[in-house]
């Protein structure tokens, strides 16, 4: 059946454009991290970017009910800079979805009762949470001229949850079970 309204569908698509570009420049902003020799940053970025492919999969499976062109606009940060920039870039984005895009576009999806759509806003948002953190905390280690500390990462394959060390016996977001977490 797909989406019914215009305006949750428009969010969709900036939503998934937001996710695919977020996951290619976190996947560049890695790969720089690495050269840097900041490896557990460049882990970071990389664990981070397959959830932002999770939540543009997410997107793009309640937008792909139905075929059709779209022109999409999505704020994003170009470039690669030192990775405490990078990071900073990431943080940046991080906050507008948390802040300011999600719960817009989740209330939406709420206002309009399109529940695909409000799913797949709610698994981005709390996942986006976790990310500002993560990488605050690693610009943190980065300016004091140090790699963050990190264990393994685990991204939950369904809604994008990301965790350090242990994956939860069933994701607090989606309710999925601990074996299907992907550890980086």
């Amino acid at each position: 059946m797909g989406v019914q309204n215009a305006m949750t569908s428009d969010f969709l698509h900036a939503a998934y454009s937001g996710e695919s570009m977020a996951h290619m420049r976190y996947l560049y902003w890695g790969k720089s991290a690495e050269k840097e020799g900041l490896s557990n940053v460049a882990r970071l970025f990389r664990a981070i970017a397959y959830a932002e492919q999770v939540h543009a999969y997410n997107h793009f499976s309640e937008i792909n009910k139905e075929i059709a062109d779209a022109t999409v606009t999505a704020g994003g940060v170009f470039g690669i800079g030192k990775t405490v920039d990078n990071l900073q870039g990431a943080i940046n984005g991080e906050l507008h979805e948390v802040n300011q895009m999600y719960p817009v576009y989740l209330h939406t999806a709420e206002f309009q009762h399109e529940d695909g759509a409000k799913k797949s806003f709610h698994f981005a948002l709390e996942a986006e949470k976790i990310h500002a953190t993560l990488f605050k905390q690693a610009q943190d280690a980065v300016r004091q001229g140090n790699d963050i500390a990190l264990t393994h990462i685990y991204i939950c394959p369904v809604c994008g949850h990301t965790v350090i060390d242990e994956p939860p016996v069933n994701c607090p977001v989606c309710g999925a079970k601990q074996e299907r977490y992907i550890v980086f």
